[in-house]
This record gives structure tokens, sequence and C-alpha cells, in this order.
């Protein structure tokens, strides 16, 4: 009797615990929007709203980030246009100083002939106020006395010539040393005008950087919303997907971003060997290793262990969440400076997992992203592809995807990707 009361007693229990998992089952407690449960039109709806508004903010960025490049432009030509005429105001300070220099020289020298000059003339005053007989019976060389006369005009002349030349090169002088000042002058007001339109330009330049920025902070809010209404419409008509193989996968993940199989085949073999191989090494092991380094490299590696750090923390979340032991394997710390800690099969560090888990989650109906499931996996990768211009095989894309992707150019890495885009097909033979 005890024991049927017991049993009696634990169903009660269960019931009571099945009935509270219905009533407040997670999924239910989750879903972001403000409609009824499983109303499927109103999150349709909500979601159709969220896309316009999307769009709009998406195209305000747009037609800021083409004001932006405008501006800098501007900016540029106007900077451009600051150091030449700063160039040429220098230059013409420069001669102007050289002008003055010559007119005060031209002044000493005509000051020079004006006293020569004097001394003639009064050589020629004294010698005109003596008696013609007087000079005569007092010079014994007549002659001589006439030709002295004659040399004293004829000096007399020439430097009144000098004289002159050297007031019409005074003249001439002063008139380039005017026409200096009025360039400069004009160099001048240019000058300030150009610097006034620098400074316009570069508040002009700081608030659209700052509206780019708020712009971009809706976008990241509008698509993080929008992943959670989908996730919520993908949980309610049962729309999660789950790829039963890496073929599957890449398949499921080319018709939702546009990327071309052979192309997230080429990436998938050479980061993970077609998901075979997600990482050898614990994160801890990974930390080891950049704490080594930082002690090697000092202020070198200073940036980078910090980064770590906020990685590993990020790394330790998410496995939290899925349900992982914090030593679930990593990529181990390659040989250059560089970091360990790229997870599953798309090789995603934690931190750029975060910032992809909301789209991975509206494409695959997945709630928490895990990034050693094939599908959240090759899509986290189409989608960073996709962000990087990947919708083509040609070979030029896929170089600029392959930078984006490493984070540097490596010709190894880039020669192998096109060779398996072009030759997936022998992998499944």
């Amino acid at each position: 009797m005890k024991r049927g009361y017991i049993f009696q007693k634990r169903g009660v229990c269960i019931g009571i615990l099945f009935l509270c998992f219905f009533i407040f089952s997670p999924k239910q407690i989750v879903l972001a929007n403000d409609c009824a449960d499983e109303d499927t039109e109103c999150i349709n709806n909500q979601i159709n709203a969220l896309e316009k508004k999307l769009k709009s903010a998406s195209k305000k960025k747009e037609v800021l980030e083409q004001n932006l490049h405008q501006i800098n432009s501007s900016l540029t030509s106007t900077q451009i246009i600051i150091q030449k005429t700063q160039v040429l105001l220098n230059e013409a300070k420069q001669t102007i100083d050289q002008k003055e220099q010559e007119i005060t020289n031209l002044e000493k020298q005509l000051q020079l002939e004006k006293e020569v000059l004097k001394k003639l003339i009064r050589e020629l005053a004294v010698s005109d106020e003596t008696p013609l007989p007087e000079i005569i019976l007092s010079s014994e060389d007549i002659l001589g006395m006439f030709r002295q006369s004659d040399s004293l005009f004829s000096t007399q002349e020439k430097m009144q010539g000098v004289i002159e030349e050297i007031r019409d090169m005074q003249v001439k002088v002063t008139d380039e040393k005017g026409v200096l000042e009025d360039v400069k002058q004009d160099q001048e007001k240019l000058l300030t005008l150009k610097s006034k339109q620098k400074q316009s330009l570069v508040a002009e330049q700081r608030d659209t950087a700052g509206d780019i920025e708020d712009q971009q902070t809706i976008i990241s809010r509008l698509k993080k919303e929008l992943g959670q209404l989908q996730n919520d419409l993908n949980f309610l008509t049962g729309k999660s997907y789950d790829a039963k193989d890496i073929r599957e996968a890449v398949e499921f993940a080319s018709k939702r971003t546009g990327v071309p199989e052979g192309v997230l085949y080429g990436f998938l073999k050479k980061e993970t060997n077609l998901g075979a191989n997600t990482g050898q090494c614990t994160y801890a092991e990974v930390e080891k290793v950049s704490i080594a380094r930082y002690k090697k490299y000092g202020s070198k590696y200073k940036n980078s262990i910090a980064l770590l750090y906020t990685r590993r923390d990020f790394f330790y979340d998410i496995v939290s969440s899925l349900g992982y032991n914090k030593n679930k394997k990593v990529s181990c710390s390659p040989n250059y400076i560089g970091q360990g800690g790229a997870m599953g099969v798309s090789q995603f560090m934690s931190d750029v997992w975060k910032g992809y888990a909301s789209q991975i989650s509206s494409q695959t109906g997945h709630g928490k992203p895990d990034p050693w499931n094939l599908t959240d996996g090759v899509m986290a990768m189409g989608l960073k592809l996709k962000r990087a211009g990947a919708t083509s095989d040609k070979e030029s894309v896929i170089r600029s995807a392959s930078i984006a992707y490493l984070g540097a150019f490596n010709r190894n890495y880039y020669e192998g990707i096109v060779y398996w885009s072009k030759n997936y097909k022998s992998l499944f033979k």
C-alpha cells in the first residue's frame, strides 16, 4: 500500500513536471515577438516589416557612405590645393625678400654714384669760376688742362647715365615686387578660403562617419531582431535543417548564400579537410603558447594576448551553452606569430562566430548555432564568403576572398582553394 502510494505520488509529480514543461517550454519563453503563440502570420508580418526597415536602413547607410566618399575626395583635393598654395606662397615671400634686397643694393649703389657725381660737379664748378687768363698763366700744360676738363665732362655724362639706369632698375624691381605682393595677397586669400573649407569638410566628415556608425548600429539591431523572429518562425513551422553529410551541407549553404559549391569545397578542403580536422589542441594549450610568446616578444604581442583572453571567454561561453566540455578541441597555435583557437568546420575564432551567430540561426533554424555542426559550420563559411564577395568561382574573386578569410595572402592556401574549387567532384569518387 505504501509502495503504491509512493508510485502514485511519483506519478503525480511527473505529471506536474510534464505539464510545466509544456506551459513553460523554453522555446515559448524565448519567442522574440509580440505575437500570440503559433501565430505564424503575425510573425511573418513582423519579419516583412523588419526587412523593409532593414532595407531602408541599408540604403541610408549606402547613401551616407557615398557622401563620405565624396567628402573624403573633396578633403583630399582641398588638402592638395592647400599644400600647393602654401608652396607658392612661400616662393612668393622668398622672391619678395630677394627683390627687397635688390632694391636695397640699388639704393646703396645709387647713393654711391651720386656722391661720385657730386664730387665731379664740385671740381667742374671750381674750374668754371677760375678766369681763363689765370688758368693759362698758372698752367704749364694748357693742352692737358683742357683734356682733363673734357674728361670730367665725359665722366659726368657717364655717371648721369649710370644713375638713370639705376633709377630705371629701381622702378622695374619695385614694380616686380608690387606684382609679387599682389600674388602673395591672392595666395593668402586662397589659403584662408581653403583652410576654412577644410575645417568644414573635416566637421562634415566626422558627422557623416558618426551617422554611418549610428546606421550600422540600427542595421545590427534589426538583423538581430530579424534573426530571432526567423528562429521563432522556424521553430513553429519545423523548418530547421540538419545536413546528413558534407555534400548536403554544402548544397544547402550554396543555395542560401549564392557562393558556388566548388568555392565552398575549396575553402573546406584547405581549412578542415571537409570537416575531418577541426582542431587538435585545447584552449588551455593555445593560451599557454600565447603567454610564452607574450613573454618572448613583449609589447609586440600585447594586443594579441589581450585579444586571446577576449576570445577565450567567448569560447567558454559558446561550449558551455552547447553542452560541450571546455576541453573541446580547437586549432593549435601556428608556427608564425599568430593565434590558435579557431573552432569547428569553418575554423572561425570565437569572436567572429559570435558576430555571425544570428545570421547562421536565421538560415539553419538552429536556436544555438554550433561551430562543430556541419550545417551551421558550412553555413557560417558561406555567409563569410558571401560577405567577401565570393559569389563566383573566378580566380580573382577567390584570391580576394582567401585574403578576407585568412586575414593575409598565402599563395599555397589560395592555389589549393582554386584547385579544389575546380576538382571537388574527385573528392567523392
